[in-house]
């Protein structure tokens, strides 16, 4: 057989040409379709976790108003037993400490005004309660001064429930001269920290 004509032989290198340009182009083109897609993938993704992490954000900060305005506060609406209360705060009532002189526990001058004020405001709030702390200065000993302040609030005690105070509404406690109103060291400070202080309570009278 002849060696082929130039014209054929250029024929046939172009088809082999073009065919070689088609494949490079479809392959190119595969190429970018699973890039596109690859990246449709990514991006759905990103878009399908994104509303979840803000969710679980919106989610805590929803948790965290709710435990601050107390509703999963189990201590928001009750009271403890000895929780402090602010009391009335009318006249005479707005006074809760009652003084007493050295070695005593006999109420005195203004306290007896202040006892009775608080007798009537208990007589007439049958649901209210008190503790009476019963303090002394830093002379005698420790176990001396507890049974002085002792004293000291039960003689309180006796005159609120005199004047028509319950007993179930008075609770006492003595500190003797563990807690000083005044730190010093004299006659001053001393006067100071011999008394009884009357403390209103949050929580109710207990019911039977």
């Amino acid at each position: 057989m002849g060696p082929l004509h130039p014209l054929k032989n250029k024929q046939v290198g172009g088809l082999a040409s073009l065919e070689v340009g088609m494949s490079e182009k479809i392959s190119l083109r595969r190429v970018m379709v699973v890039l596109l897609v690859a990246g449709a993938l990514g991006l759905g993704g990103c878009a399908s976790k994104r509303p979840k992490t803000e969710t679980a954000a919106e989610g805590s900060a929803a948790n965290a108003g709710a435990e601050g305005s107390g509703a999963n506060n189990p201590n928001a609406s009750t009271a403890g037993p000895d929780d402090e209360a602010a009391g009335p705060q009318a006249g005479l009532l707005v006074k809760r400490i009652v003084y007493f002189d050295f070695d005593s526990s006999e109420i005195k001058g203004e306290g007896t005004e202040v006892v009775a004020a608080h007798a009537k405001y208990l007589a007439g709030h049958a649901n209210t309660r008190v503790r009476l702390e019963g303090h002394t200065d830093e002379r005698g000993s420790r176990e001396y001064n507890i049974g002085l302040g002792d004293r000291r609030a039960q003689a309180v005690r006796r005159s609120l429930l005199l004047q028509g105070a319950a007993d179930a509404q008075i609770s006492t406690v003595s500190y003797g001269e563990e807690r000083p109103a005044d730190p010093g060291h004299d006659e001053t400070a001393w006067a100071k920290n011999r008394r009884v202080e009357i403390v209103y309570l949050a929580a109710p009278v207990a019911k039977p």
